[in-house]
């Protein structure tokens, strides 16, 4: 009778909702042991611990709910995975950039990219312009099909995140130069049946990473309505914090939110990896609490999917070992499940040129691998 009644616990699976519950009870413990008399000894230190706890699971569960309905809300539409490319990055780890988009486009294959339009490539002397690179990379969209999501402005994905020429903060009109940029962008690719969407600069209010200085918001309003008069027919996505809590309230307001999530990084504050704890379902809660604000919908704009090295070195130098840590096969295939089970209609994976390097310069096709049995199934 007891062995039955063991093989019946193994087998039992907790609910998602009563995993998290439990670990966010775990810690609502910890902290209620610091703050509160250990151990309560009276019955009003035992009915505030009992009341405190309560107000936790009820939170708990009254996110998941609000999840839920925002998963059954969107269960008629199909999820779109799609992935980032950006030709500086797989550049500076010896790849070659257009076979690096080719072998995306065509060999994965991925259809749904977002492509950058980093103003210090582009504009390298004030009104002289060099459109080649994205060029080419719209034209590759365009004859495999794939549809682009365009990063336009200041700030956009990858260190430093700001791309300003040199030239840019020496002229007093930098602002004004940069509208002009954001015009020529806009004005040569608007038209190619590649274009799906624009990304207005990217986790434009984050300070704690890049070399960004400028978080005026009436400028991230003037681009976004700069780019809706120029191209009034592709809708306009606005990307929030990574793993941002709460609900954005301020202007502008985009067609489109996006929200990154990163699970397994190098933490300079602890000096070792931190996991982050968040459920896949607490982003459905995010993106229904903001639909139920505004109307508006939220898409996952990147999931981690690269290794991320101790204390910021390169990836080209650290050894495979330590990069597996944060990054290996079996971590890429539960980042892409997690992608599905947020919930979320589109999800951009963060680290395409990554796997890529793996296979070619590390001989190591494991993770590219993966992703070509999840892009191959859709």
């Amino acid at each position: 009778m007891r062995k039955l009644k063991k093989h019946r616990k193994q087998q039992y699976e907790w609910h998602p909702a009563l995993i998290t519950a439990k670990r966010w009870l775990h810690y609502a413990w910890r902290v209620a042991k610091h703050f509160l008399p250990w151990p309560p000894r009276t019955k009003t230190g035992k009915r505030i611990l009992i009341g405190f706890v309560g107000f936790v699971v009820l939170i708990i569960l009254g996110m998941y709910g609000i999840a839920r309905w925002y998963i059954w809300s969107v269960d008629d539409q199909p999820q779109v995975v799609g992935a980032s490319f950006i030709p500086d990055y797989a550049a500076s780890l010896g790849l070659d950039p257009k076979q690096t988009l080719h072998a995306m486009l065509d060999d994965l294959p991925i259809k749904h990219i977002r492509l950058t339009s980093y103003w210090s490539d582009m504009e390298p002397q004030p009104g002289v312009f060099d459109f080649s690179q994205l060029d080419w990379e719209m034209a590759m969209a365009e004859k495999s099909g794939a549809k682009v999501t365009l990063s336009v402005g200041l700030r956009q994905p990858r260190w430093p995140e700001c791309h300003e020429p040199d030239w840019a903060y020496s002229d007093e009109e930098w602002q004004a130069d940069l509208t002009s940029f954001i015009k020529q962008i806009v004005n040569r690719y608007k038209t190619s049946p590649a274009l799906e969407s624009y990304q207005v600069e990217n986790e434009y209010f984050l300070q704690g990473f890049g070399t960004c200085t400028d978080f005026d918001r009436d400028r991230l309003v003037a681009e976004t309505k700069l780019v809706r008069k120029l191209d009034p027919l592709h809708p306009v996505v606005i990307n929030r914090s990574n793993n941002s809590l709460g609900v954005a309230i301020g202007a502008p307001t985009p067609d489109t939110y996006g929200i990154s999530i990163y699970k397994r990084v190098w933490s300079t504050a602890i000096h070792r990896y931190l996991e982050y704890p968040q459920p896949a379902w607490y982003y459905a809660f995010v993106a229904g609490v903001q639909k139920l604000w505004n109307g508006r919908e939220t898409i996952a704009h990147e999931i981690q999917a690269e290794a991320w090295p101790p204390h910021g070195q390169p990836i080209i130098e650290t050894s495979l070992a330590e990069q597996n840590k944060s990054m290996d096969a079996g971590r890429l295939a539960s980042r892409f499940q997690y992608a599905r089970d947020t919930g979320l209609r589109q999800v951009y994976m963060w680290g395409a040129e990554y796997w890529y390097y793996r296979d070619v310069k590390l001989h190591d096709p494991s993770l590219w691998n993966v992703a070509k049995t999840e892009f191959t199934a859709r």
